[in-house]
């Protein structure tokens, strides 16, 4: 049976199992998406699913009627004392359906809810401009740029660095722009 982290309406988050790893290979080096990220490979991935999920865990987000895998991201810092998570890899399969929108609410609700974080970010290609616009309207705020950091196919490229805190997400939830956990619980 899935391991499910949180239930929203039209969408899940599981855990990834070791079933999950071809899905999640395709997504990550489908042509659409390999622009956006850095790959990792089936070993990176296996290594990450068959863990004790103590420092990471690769999160499947999944139709609730079909239970079909509609996208994919992973979680690192599960460990640390600092109460912050990384959210990256970041991919939605089924596109143009919102699904990003509700995959982003669902993880925040886990991050700061449910774990009780007190800080996520994420980076993200600064010509990604859908992801761009994904995140700042969840309420991400951009606190940085790292300058050509990432050298593909011989040219460097530039990360903007996204981050909440868990007071804007408590603050974004009052004025419903959030939901609340115990809607998604019922």
């Amino acid at each position: 049976m899935a391991d499910i982290l949180i239930e929203g309406k039209r969408l899940s988050l599981r855990r990834a199992t070791v079933d999950d790893l071809d899905y999640i290979i395709a997504l990550e080096f489908a042509p659409e998406n390999l622009k956006f990220i850095v790959p990792f490979d089936k070993d990176f991935h296996k290594e990450i699913v068959t863990s004790d999920n103590s420092k990471a865990i690769d999160v499947i987000i999944e139709e609730q009627v079909t239970r079909s895998a509609a996208g994919y991201f992973m979680i690192r810092g599960l460990d640390t004392e600092s109460k912050e998570m990384e959210w990256t890899h970041v991919i939605i399969g089924h596109k143009g359906l919102g699904y990003g929108h509700e995959a982003m609410k669902l993880l925040k609700a886990w991050t700061f809810d449910v774990k009780g974080f007190h800080r996520a970010w994420l980076d993200c290609k600064d010509y990604n401009k859908v992801a761009i616009h994904l995140y700042e309207s969840e309420g991400m705020i951009k606190e940085g740029l790292i300058r050509e950091t990432l050298l593909t196919d011989g040219v460097y490229e530039n990360l903007i660095i996204f981050g909440m805190l868990d007071r804007e997400y408590k603050t974004r939830k009052e004025i419903g722009k959030e939901f609340d956990i115990n809607d998604l619980e019922n």
